[in-house]
């Protein structure tokens, strides 16, 4: 008998609607299950997408929940938030209101008797993964966020668009903090295989103003948050591909804010690193061979997300 894949949205505005649109698109989800606070958008957009049902890959179902109705999700997307508060330009800014709702909505998941996988998209994102994680309680690697993840992608768009090099042949990460001081790992990206320092100086595609680069996947974010106060495609594809990698145990290589355990020789911080994600989520961090000047960017970077989670431990329960 074939096993429904059930998948939770907690919080369905721009990111959560766009985040379920794309799993039922895509054919990765049976059953999609919304819960927002706010009724009548959340019963909007659940009569949206059961009307867009009839031209997707297969059936879906699509219902509004509550918490209790989580209980059997294998997997629960968190995209709690307010994303009129990052048009600051931080990200961090968001922060007092995710937390406050996410002290105050855990327990209510958690007593639900979840025991899948959580993936969290909400900003400040590596902070809000590592909250998620201790309020769960569930074992290291079944909570995660998307972190680096759509960084990344930026990353390789914008290595694609000078070289002509297809997305797919490219090997490139973003690592550390979903904010401003994320490094790219220069030292480990490949084409086709090829490292990068092979082709330097041999072609004219490949010699990178790596600095500027460095800026235009790290603002890539505001580009797309000026012009429509949101972003949208962008991060519901990276969780989408996330989900599905849980989903069908594939074992797949991505970057995604996890838990640090003495990799990179770093411990109880979550930051963006290579993952293998599979059936159990975020199974294995990999560690990339940094260069000597790579791994103190890294280490900073670290030690910035700890500042955010400390600012974050006094900030109480939403009434």
């Amino acid at each position: 008998m074939h096993k429904i894949r059930k998948v939770g949205i907690l919080g369905v505005g721009h990111v959560g609607a766009h985040c379920a649109y794309s799993l039922a698109i895509q054919g990765i989800v049976d059953e999609l299950v919304l819960v927002d606070l706010r009724a009548d958008r959340v019963k909007s957009e659940c009569q949206d997408l059961r009307d867009a049902v009839m031209y997707m890959p297969h059936n879906v179902t699509v219902n509004v929940g509550t918490y209790a109705d989580l209980g059997d999700c294998d997997v629960l997307v968190n995209s709690l938030g307010d994303i009129s508060l990052v048009a600051t330009g931080d990200r961090n800014h968001e922060m007092r209101y995710t937390v406050a709702q996410l002290k105050a909505t855990m327990p209510k998941v958690m007593a639900s008797g979840f025991t899948g996988v959580i993936i969290t998209i909400t900003n400040p994102c590596d902070t809000i993964a590592n909250l998620v994680y201790k309020l769960s309680g569930l074992p290291k690697g079944r909570v995660f966020g998307t972190g680096t993840g759509l960084d990344t992608s930026r990353l390789v768009s914008a290595l694609a668009q000078q070289t002509g090099i297809d997305h797919q042949a490219i090997s490139a990460y973003m690592i550390g903090e979903h904010g401003d001081c994320q490094i790219a790992a220069w030292s480990c990206v490949s084409f086709g295989g090829v490292p990068l320092s092979a082709l330097e100086g041999k072609d004219e595609r490949f010699s990178f103003d790596k600095e500027e680069l460095q800026k235009t996947a790290i603002n890539a974010g505001w580009v797309t948050y000026h012009g429509k106060q949101c972003t949208e495609y962008g991060i519901c594809s990276t969780l989408a591909r996330m989900v599905r990698a849980v989903l069908h145990d594939e074992k797949r290589i991505m970057p995604a804010s996890m838990l640090l355990d003495g990799e990179y020789g770093e411990h109880d911080v979550f930051v963006g690193v290579p993952c293998v994600i599979g059936k159990n989520g975020a199974e294995e961090v990999i560690e990339l061979p940094l260069t000597a000047e790579e791994k103190v960017k890294f280490h900073e970077c670290c030690e910035n997300v700890r500042k955010h989670i400390k600012d974050s431990e006094s900030i109480e329960a939403a009434k």
